[in-house]
């Protein structure tokens, strides 16, 4: 009997613990489902085209600006997409399958940004008439530079893509180097107080660049100065005739070849157009100065972190 008592009391000592805990639990999931969610952190972009609440370390993003490709690159942050015609060759990696193609710079394949539904697309000069196209999709930030304020803009967007991908100390350190790289460039170039003149070579054609231009930086930011200073500022640059290169004798002559990058099959046919009779002329073209720089940085991605001091670089290695 006493056996039977005992299982009995046991029994219903065991049924009201159980009962106790289980109210517990109920009232945790009761605590915890009535608790707020925590709100994934945001970051407000202001940019030349507006201002866009961008999500802290974004998972799906896509690029059509090859600058700020540049910089993801250098900094270590994945892409879901891109426009895969024209790509410049040291960011070749991105042709891989397992990043998606999104159409040309020009032309954006908008069903396909749509369908990989982006949690942030970032564009630049390109694209800009299509911004609110892109922002109908997903959070879009224009990251163009300024020709006319390269380094300031040129910092501001690469801060930009360090505060949104928690990269902020990087950037710190690779602008600190950057600034480092082109100070000497200007020690160097201010010593040597020569003239340059930048063109552009494109189908046979040629057209120049001044301070304040596209490729001004040359003269801007690096120091050289300009054979001309009153080059037309504009977008396709101040068409020119070989007679004009003959005439300002400029003592460097910078050369980025459009065609290199944008003809079909990577066709160059800028040094049989630059180095003609005329412009044998030159001092440039005497001296062993014409200097042919690489377009993938200069035409396609100027901007990044990798591409501006591989300019420097360049420049630097031209200077004698």
């Amino acid at each position: 009997m006493w056996k039977k008592l005992s299982l009995l009391m046991i029994t219903a000592l065991l049924a009201i613990v159980m009962a106790a805990c289980g109210s517990n639990v109920e009232k945790e999931e009761s605590k915890t489902s009535s608790e707020p969610k925590k709100e994934a952190e945001e970051v407000t972009v202001k940019h030349d085209l507006g201002e866009t609440k961008v999500k802290k370390n974004p998972e799906k993003v896509v690029v059509f600006d090859f600058g700020s490709l540049d910089t993801l690159d250098k900094l270590g942050v994945e892409v879901t997409g891109l426009p895969k015609q024209n790509i410049p060759k040291y960011l070749s990696k991105y042709e891989e399958d397992k990043y998606e193609n999104v159409g040309s710079l020009k032309e954006p394949d908008f069903e396909k940004v749509n369908e990989l539904s982006p949690d942030l697309i970032i564009i630049s000069g390109r694209q800009a008439e299509l911004y609110d196209q892109f922002a109908e999709i997903a959070p879009t930030i224009y990251l163009g530079v300024d020709p006319a304020d390269f380094m300031n803009s040129f910092e501001k967007n690469t801060k930009m893509l360090g505060e949104i991908f928690g990269k902020e100390d990087e950037v710190q350190t690779e602008l600190a180097n950057v600034e480092d790289e082109i100070g000497k460039l200007k020690k160097q170039a201010s010593k040597e107080n020569k003239t340059a003149l930048v063109v552009l070579a494109n189908d046979g054609k040629v057209s120049a660049y001044g301070p304040g231009s596209r490729f001004g930086i040359i003269h801007d930011v690096f120091g050289i100065t300009p054979v001309d200073k009153d080059i037309e500022v504009s977008t396709h640059g101040q068409s020119i005739s070989f007679e004009y290169i003959v005439e300002k004798d400029p003592d460097y002559l910078f050369v980025i070849d459009r065609g290199a990058v944008v003809a079909e099959g990577g066709g160059s046919s800028a040094k049989q157009v630059i180095e003609n009779d005329l412009v044998k002329n030159t001092k440039a073209y005497k001296d062993g100065q014409i200097v042919y720089l690489d377009p993938g940085y200069w035409y396609l991605s100027g901007g990044g972190l990798e591409s501006v001091s591989a300019m420097v670089k360049e420049v630097q290695a031209a200077l004698k």
